[in-house]
């Protein structure tokens, strides 16, 4: 798990540098955008080994940044994990059908639980 990439896009400024400083807490290496545009290029430019998407972002949502990773060969494989305030069960279908690993609604998870599912999936992904 140490030294795993993690990019987190996230518009809330408060939630992106608490992740970003828990996740550094676990020797993860962590990157940050504010939103979609930024993330989708900092996917392309930096391949992490797992991104932590919202999908209310301005710019462009995560819905489609998760679309274009997903149909772009050098960024398909890019582990997605969804962390939003959007509860709505056609939202959830939508984002696991565009190739997200998971989708955990903000309300319900306190942030060591997003810790344990992020290395869960990295789990996976070796």
């Amino acid at each position: 798990m140490e030294n795993k990439k993690i990019l987190i896009v996230e518009d809330d400024d408060f939630l992106l540098q608490m992740y970003v400083t828990k996740l550094e807490l676990e020797n993860f290496k962590v990157t940050g955008a504010i939103n979609g545009v930024q993330g989708l290029k900092a996917a392309q430019r930096d391949k992490p080994d797992l991104m932590l998407l919202d999908l209310n972002l301005p710019e462009m949502d995560g819905f489609e940044v998760l679309e274009r990773l997903k149909a772009d060969d050098d960024t398909k494989d890019i582990p997605v994990l969804v962390l939003t305030n959007y509860a709505q069960k056609d939202n959830i279908d939508r984002c696991l059908e565009l190739g997200a690993k998971d989708y955990l609604i903000k309300a319900h998870f306190v942030p060591s639980e997003v810790i344990k599912k992020i290395k869960d999936i990295l789990s996976m992904e070796e």
